[in-house]
């Protein structure tokens, strides 16, 4: 029989960050993601490689 279910992906996201937000900071960010038809995920992900990319 077949494997069933979608593909491994090399660089498999395993782990998970939680924060939690002022009602503006999440409203800003849901506008950004709107506005550039990214996901949540993908603005935070964006605005985190920014920031560790900076060389202080």
């Amino acid at each position: 029989m077949a494997k069933m279910g979608r593909p491994k992906s090399e660089n498999a996201k395993k782990n998970y960050v939680n924060i939690r937000v002022e009602d503006d900071l999440y409203a800003r960010i849901r506008s950004y993601a709107a506005q550039h038809q990214m996901t949540i995920t993908e603005v935070v992900l964006l605005g985190l490689s920014k920031v560790l990319s900076d060389p202080e």
